[in-house]
């Protein structure tokens, strides 16, 4: 081993060496020649320093080859650092004893960035396989979240996902109309931002069989035909929608199960078991280059459940000890404190009801797709000794699906055709219904309007609404309860009798989610603005930082990376009403023309002119509805004429017969004469015939 004076001439010699390479070349060949001059062993140290350099840099290579390696060059790295740091205090010692300033090392230095390189080197093929392909990083950075549907409201649940040019969907719902959308059957969410990227869409994915999460999948799938991925059920209930509409065929429909992991290209997308009040019900776990997003669909956190699954709480906890980017969470109930009860209460709730109705006829009215419900129904009817009757068409449809697929048993022979119920007495006979939200045509609604061709409401039936009304239609479910009073039933309907409990999570059952899923970001979901606000108060009361939290809005565009979360954007998003009666699309000026027929009525105005001078041959006709009582109608009628006749003549005085504006000017002179009659703003209706 050398000793302390002849190492630190090797060291001075290396030193030199490397301040001579950066001089020129007349001062590279004085510093060989006196190297050469001196030593034997000062060549050969420069030689092995060449030796080691190539080395490392054959290494780092090898280590690029080999990302499994970085852990012992970041070790190798770190010893190498110590050693450097006892050489460069040797130096500096041995300096201030010769008075020579310290030599450098730059083979160690060139070592150093070797082993750096390698590092950037292993790290950069898992970054690309993450990330897309090697794609720029400015377009890999982020996954984008569309709202179409599904915030601030109840239903019509449609959320988009974009990343690296490449989009998938979480259902695509529908909801049911307000009281001010005349002639309306279905709402749906404006597809015009999806027809647009119709290239980019990959599929859709189901949490569920519900409405307001699959009624509107036909409609959009006429213009994007991409697949479908669901649990079974949701798939049953799917096909029935695309057999009404003649589209099973050329549909893909592909049934997926709980831990069920797809892959779209970009996306890889897992299905996890939840609970709500219909089976098969699944939440999201979305990967991606950007990170880990879970969306929990509709949840609740049930115990004992009717069909034995219980939610898979520990996948979730799995989940966020893996570390995830952002959580998109359920928020119907957000303003209920506590925990969401376990649908098997209603069931013993059920039994008292039916044992408390003695003689009498028993009416249960449900949401038509709670299957749970609506098995405990049967089950009690079984103890009770009574026969089951469907009323509406679309509770026909879930229960021969679920019964089919095996989701829904009822013995043989207690399930019996509506047209049957005449043979049998009250006392053996129970009705489910659909018409819990007082919808206007459904078969509860009709019976209390008298309206049902098979069923008519008197004093010995006794009706059960087991369903809490959606936010917004308190007052028809309270209109349609007082108008089956008023024939004379007996209906249960109060929150204390719990003949219903929710199939959404509770505030600590959200609560619950959160600490176990541990998200980054926080995006409440399904639900009014008081929903969501309400939920991301809880969030915030459970540790999300209130600047990680975004209330999104219907159209918002929302970015989220490990940088941040932000609003970067807007897209298309609206509301698209149907009317299945054979008109199709109905735009928002015909829904506007329904309300203003609704509210103000309509005038008709008819008047024959002459062809050549414009002159009126007989007085114009004026006919109105909805505007004055028939009783004065006459009279208002007579002096609308009488108006329209003077402009008819003026108009013919001065101006060459122009027949639309003609029209034109009779329209605005009558809708200022009934404006400063009545305050009102009818339609009006101009016919101007030339002969």
């Amino acid at each position: 081993m050398p000793n302390k004076s002849s190492q630190s001439k090797k060291e001075n010699s290396e030193g030199k060496a490397a301040v001579e390479k950066k001089s020129g070349n007349a001062k590279k060949t004085k510093t060989k020649k006196s190297a050469a001059a001196k030593k034997n062993g000062a060549k050969a140290a420069q030689t092995a320093v060449t030796k080691d350099t190539s080395i490392t840099k054959d290494a780092a290579k090898k280590n690029a080859a080999k990302p499994k390696r970085n852990t012992k060059t970041e070790k190798t790295t770190k010893t190498g650092k110590g050693a450097r740091a006892k050489d460069a205090a040797r130096r500096q010692e041995e300096a201030a004893l010769t008075g020579k300033k310290p030599a450098s090392q730059p083979e160690t230095k060139q070592g150093e960035t070797s082993a750096k390189t390698t590092q950037k080197a292993a790290k950069k093929p898992s970054q690309k396989a993450s990330r897309g392909k090697g794609k720029k990083n400015k377009i890999t950075d982020s996954v984008k979240i569309s709202f179409l549907g599904g915030i601030n409201e109840i239903g019509k649940n449609l959320t988009l996902f974009e990343y690296n040019d490449e989009m998938i969907i979480v259902d695509c719902g529908m909801s049911f109309p307000d009281a001010d959308m005349p002639g309306v059957d279905y709402v749906l969410p404006d597809f015009t931002f999806l027809e647009r990227n119709a290239r980019k869409i990959k599929a859709v994915f189901i949490t569920h069989g519900h409405e307001d999460h699959i009624g509107a999948l036909p409609y959009f799938l006429k213009t994007v035909n991409v697949p479908v991925y669901c649990t079974c059920l949701t798939a049953g209930l799917i096909k029935g929608k695309l057999k009404e509409h003649r589209m099973l065929g050329s549909c893909k429909l592909v049934e997926i199960r709980p831990g069920d992991v797809i892959s779209t290209g970009e996306f890889s997308v897992e299905a996890i078991h939840v609970n709500h009040s219909i089976p098969d019900s699944l939440a999201y776990a979305i990967r991606c280059g950007a990170g880990l997003i879970v969306h929990t669909g509709d949840f609740k956190i049930d115990n004992t459940p009717i069909d034995g699954g219980v939610i898979d709480l520990p996948r979730f906890a799995e989940l966020g000890n893996e570390g995830v980017l952002c959580l998109m969470s359920d928020s119907t109930n957000a303003e209920r404190p506590g925990y969401t009860p376990s649908e098997r209460n209603v069931g013993e709730t059920l039994e008292a009801l039916f044992r408390g109705a003695g003689e009498k006829r028993i009416i249960v009215a449900s949401f038509a797709s709670n299957i749970h419900r609506i098995q405990q129904i049967v089950d009690a009817s079984v103890k009770m000794n009574r026969k089951i009757f469907l009323s509406g068409r679309s509770l026909e449809n879930v229960v021969s699906v679920s019964m089919e697929l095996g989701y829904l048993t009822v013995p043989d022979g207690i399930l019996l055709p509506i047209d049957r119920l005449k043979n049998y007495t009250d006392s053996q006979t129970v009705i489910i219904t659909t018409g819990s939200q007082g919808e206007p045509m459904s078969a509860l609604s009709r019976m209390a309007q008298s309206d049902h061709r098979k069923v008519t409401v008197g004093n010995n039936d006794y009706i059960i609404i087991s369903a809490t009304p959606i936010p917004g239609n308190e007052k028809t479910v309270s209109n349609t309860i007082n108008d089956l009073m008023k024939l004379g039933a007996e209906v249960a309907y109060e929150k204390t009798l719990g003949i219903h409990v929710s199939g959404h999570a509770a505030q600590e059952d959200q609560k619950l989610i959160i600490n176990l899923v541990r998200p980054k970001y926080f995006i409440p979901v399904h639900g009014e603005q008081k929903h969501l606000r309400k939920h991301a108060a809880s969030a915030a009361s459970v540790g999300i930082p209130e600047e990680n939290i975004v209330i999104p809005e219907l159209g918002a565009l929302i970015e989220v990376s490990e940088d941040g979360i932000a609003r970067t954007g807007t897209v298309p998003a609206g509301r698209v009403f149907i009317d299945v009666s054979g008109m199709g699309d109905v735009g928002n000026s015909v829904l506007q023309d329904r309300k203003k027929l609704s509210t103000d009525g309509i005038v008709i105005i008819t008047a024959v002119v002459d062809s050549y001078s414009g002159q009126l041959l007989y007085p114009p006709e004026v006919q109105s509805r909805g505007i004055v009582f028939s009783s004065n109608a006459n009279a208002f009628s007579s002096y609308i004429s009488d108006r329209c006749g003077e402009v008819f003549r003026e108009y013919s005085r001065y101006v060459q017969l122009d027949i639309p504006a003609l029209k034109s000017r009779v329209r605005d002179t009558v809708a200022k004469v009934i404006f400063d009659k009545t305050r009102r703003a009818p339609v009006i209706v101009v016919t101007v015939l030339s002969v």
